[in-house]
């Protein structure tokens, strides 16, 4: 694992491709059936690309506060944004765009110092060889509940089919890990349609780190991956190991129109918080329209995040998870030497903020937007147990950020939590 991955707190993630033209759910819209795969794949016809400015979607990122960037090479649908010599379903040669859009987006993100990321699909809905063989080998007994796409019809396994799509993703990743500059994150998807021992692993992983051999991987590798992956549903307890939560602007991966349901700049800080908290990394979707631009919304977004987190910078990078929250209720984090805790203030504060089992005194604490100092009391404590008391912030709606306020605590020792029952004494 690359120290940089968890140091890096917010990556973007782009779904773009030909599912942006008529606004639809990415590959997932003819696999279940919403629309014919014909249909779906007309819309190679209206990729344009034609308002794509790789350097434009590389200014927005760093501007976000991001430290790494993931793109949609290949989604299920099989189509290629790069110029691969693998097949001829891809945007330079079946759509008017003509352009290799990872080249261009690698370019500009390697060129700003932001890390590189690649999502790839294992599986292709459209590779003649990829309905090959069934999920771990099992032939269901109802064959129509097979998808054409990913099994099958016949309830026939060609292994040698199988083995030619294998190839194939190999050829295809070694052109995206050796064209492209140096690649520091291979985000999978699709795992889950075959088993470790079909997708070849551990070899797969091994022929990948002979391309690069500080590639980072993320889980959905059958359990061969370097990090957790969750996904919208932001975890309650903290996943074991190194972790990012990936999650959209609104609803949709991809640019759907129609889909207005977005969570507010609030919200986006708030989770982006929760998940440095508990120390992880946060995956925020964008999905450009079909020409490459990007809604207002989501720029907007994307900008607002990057204003709060310069402002608090030092309450987000070079920290650690913060403390839990039986003693402060909310997020927080804490500096690599242990001497610094960062409060998230999520909502305005009548007249304090509490913090319990704190042991350490405190030196100072002030507001990090404004720098203003604030004052403080302990009440209750059993000194003679080291118990402490209960720390009262005197804190009120005047101080705060108007989205998410940050108290820094200062302490001339490392942070000491205490986390026992309290004293029981019996009085005779």
């Amino acid at each position: 694992m690359q120290p940089w991955f968890e140091n890096a707190k917010l990556g973007i993630f782009i779904h773009y491709g030909i599912y942006a033209v008529d606004g639809v759910a990415e590959s997932w819209s003819f696999y279940n059936g919403h629309i014919p795969y014909e249909q779906y794949m007309k819309q190679l016809d209206g990729f344009t690309a034609s308002k794509f400015d790789a350097e434009a979607w590389a200014d927005l990122i760093e501007k976000s506060g991001a430290k790494y960037a993931v793109l949609t090479t290949k989604h299920h649908d099989g189509v290629a944004l790069w110029d691969t010599k693998y097949s001829d379903l891809n945007v330079i040669q079946k759509t008017p765009a003509k352009r290799d859009i990872v080249k261009e987006y690698a370019e500009a993100i390697q060129k700003r110092g932001i890390h590189l990321g690649m999502y790839y699909s294992l599986i292709d809905w459209s590779h003649p060889d990829y309905p090959s063989v069934y999920e771990g080998g099992k032939v269901p007994e109802d064959l129509s509940t097979a998808n054409r796409f990913s099994s099958p019809q016949d309830g026939v396994q060609d292994e040698e089919r199988w083995q030619k799509f294998l190839e194939f993703n190999n050829n295809q990743l070694r052109e995206i890990l050796t064209n492209y500059g140096k690649v520091d994150l291979l985000w999978f998807d699709g795992d889950w349609e075959r088993s470790a021992e079909q997708w070849n692993l551990p070899a797969f992983k091994e022929y990948l780190h002979t391309l690069n051999p500080d590639i980072i991987i993320n889980s959905r590798l059958q359990g061969h991956g370097d990090y957790k992956t969750p996904e919208q549903g932001i975890p309650i307890t903290r996943p074991e190991g190194p972790w990012e939560f990936c999650t959209t602007i609104n609803t949709s991966w991809g640019y759907v129109p129609t889909d207005n349901k977005y969570k507010s700049l609030n919200q986006i800080i708030r989770m982006f918080c929760d998940c440095i908290s508990m120390g992880g990394n946060m995956l925020l979707d964008i999905g450009p329209r079909e020409d490459g631009t990007i809604d207002k919304r989501q720029e907007d977004i994307l900008l607002g995040l990057g204003d709060w987190i310069r402002t608090h910078e030092e309450a987000v990078f070079g920290t650690e998870e913060g403390i839990m929250t039986r003693y402060y209720l909310g997020g927080s984090t804490v500096s690599k030497d242990r001497k610094t805790l960062y409060l998230f203030v999520y909502d305005d504060p009548k007249e304090n903020v509490c913090l319990k089992g704190l042991c350490n005194p405190i030196k100072k604490i002030t507001v990090l937007h404004s720098g203003k100092e604030l004052s403080h009391e302990i009440h209750g404590g059993v000194p003679w147990f080291n118990i402490p008391g209960t720390t009262w912030i005197h804190m009120t709606p005047e101080d705060t950020h108007e989205q998410v306020t940050v108290l820094k605590l200062e302490f001339d020792e490392e942070l000491e939590m205490y986390g026992g029952s309290g004293a029981v004494v019996t009085h005779n």
